[in-house]
């Protein structure tokens, strides 16, 4: 199977460290200094999207060609598990942490200066109202300027009656910074289905990170973090939705690792403008 032919990030702006793991262009970053790109693409203007990356996506982009297809929306991808992690190291990143969806949209919102504004899609009206309680007591600076609480459908489309409404709502308050948490796939579909339409702004996909830093889910223990074990804790809380999930792409990761590591390709070094 050939190397996965996933669009290369952008070349202008910020230049982030970019390694493949199973041929998906990687950001080999940390929290504080993708917070640094996130306030210069938002400054830049034009629509700049960021996924966080597990095993499973990185998974779906190299074995489903359709949800390839869906990741090239995507201008950037951090590593939010730790075998990626550890997958980036042996090609020599150095990294000592990953850039985990929740924890990031917690230290950034922490501290982000109130010169940027915020809208949230995805998660229940419960969770939106938590999150902007949760951020508001924490950085009395953050601003959020609106919401969609909605469904959203496997393909990433919006209840009719709400995609025309949503979208111009974003591009009419001039949005910097769009979090998406609708989950894997929906949430990078949508991005797929409706980045051509918004004007501006930062878009993250963060999925789980609405239900953790809301305090409506809990999330996994530091050692586990640390062990590359936030599946299983995942798996036990929610078992019946995640079995299934975890058992196809885990066994899938694991089995194109080693495919393309005998190929000599499961990861790359730094790589330059010109090779991306």
């Amino acid at each position: 199977m050939p190397t996965p032919d996933v669009p290369s990030p952008g070349v202008h702006g910020p230049s982030p460290k970019i390694q493949k793991v199973l041929g998906v262009p990687l950001l080999t970053t940390s929290y504080s200094e993708l917070g640094e790109f996130c306030k210069a693409w938002a400054r830049r203007g034009g629509v700049t999207a960021l996924d966080f990356a597990n095993t499973q996506t990185v998974t779906m982009i190299r074995h489903d060609p359709g949800f390839r297809t869906t990741a090239g929306a995507f201008d950037y991808m951090a590593p939010d598990g730790m075998p990626l992690i550890w997958c980036l190291n042996r090609a020599g990143a150095g990294l000592r942490d990953r850039v985990y969806g929740p924890t990031f949209m917690r230290h950034f919102l922490n501290q982000v200066p109130g010169e940027f504004s915020h809208y949230l899609v995805g998660g229940s009206e419960q969770c939106g109202q938590r999150l902007r309680e949760v951020f508001l007591r924490n950085n009395p600076a953050v601003r959020f300027v609106g919401a969609y609480h909605g469904r959203c459908t496997l393909d990433g489309r919006l209840d009719p009656a709400d995609e025309d409404r949503v979208i111009a709502e974003i591009n009419a308050l001039d949005v910097d910074f769009v979090w998406v948490g609708f989950g894997t796939p929906k949430q990078q579909e949508w991005v797929h289905r409706y980045r051509s339409r918004l004007r501006r702004g930062v878009v993250l996909t963060v999925g789980f990170a609405f239900d953790v830093n809301s305090g409506l889910k809990p999330d996994q223990p530091p050692w586990m973090q640390r062990l590359g074990l936030g599946w299983l804790f995942r798996l036990c809380s929610e078992p019946r939705r995640l079995i299934g999930r975890y058992l196809r792409y885990n066994s899938l990761f694991l089995r194109h690792l080693l495919v393309d590591g005998l190929r000599g390709r499961a990861w790359t070094g730094p790589l330059t403008r010109n090779s991306r």
